[in-house]
């Protein structure tokens, strides 16, 4: 697309008023649904942490609850009388047990990622915290050797008379 087509484009969206372009925002009526008031994602620890137990909570369940080791006795069972059920109880079985599988492998996944993230944000927040603290020591650094905290510094020398201070 030539540049002459771009400005051509843009000026037949500006002229008929009805589509305009929106860059790094999201129209009015969604932002009572974007989180925060900027827009921007925010996740406190409190929500990660929640997450990754339930994960952890569900995990465990499926583990008690979920699994159904009856269910092959039976089938073994069904199969050695003549039964062709028994075959098809072996074949529920056997996919109850992958998809089940799948599951906890998920809510696994779920649980150790929300433990990875949280001490992620923690090791970030220590590390901007630090970055943060040693620029204001050197600021402050910068300001004693010049100038007593709360006094200008003499090398601007004195404010002209029409500025004020």
């Amino acid at each position: 697309m030539a540049w002459d087509e771009w400005d051509q484009l843009k000026a037949s969206a500006a002229g008929n008023g009805q589509a305009q372009m929106q860059l790094n925002g999201i129209p009015e009526e969604d932002r009572p649904n974007a989180g925060s008031p900027t827009g921007d994602l925010a996740v406190d620890q409190k929500d990660l942490a929640a997450i990754g137990d339930e994960a952890f909570k569900l995990y465990n369940r499926l583990w008690e609850e979920a699994r159904v080791t009856n269910t092959d006795t039976a089938a073994t069972d069904l199969k050695t009388q003549g039964f062709a059920l028994g075959g098809a109880l072996s074949h529920v079985s056997l996919r109850w047990d992958r998809q089940l599988g799948s599951v906890m492998d998920a809510c696994a996944l779920i649980s150790n990622h929300m433990d990875f993230t949280k001490k992620a944000h923690e090791g970030d927040e220590i590390f901007i915290e630090r970055h943060v603290s040693s620029i204001s020591t050197l600021d402050a650094g910068f300001d004693e050797a010049w100038a007593p905290p709360g006094e200008k510094n003499d090398v601007y020398g004195e404010p002209k008379k029409d500025e004020k201070d």
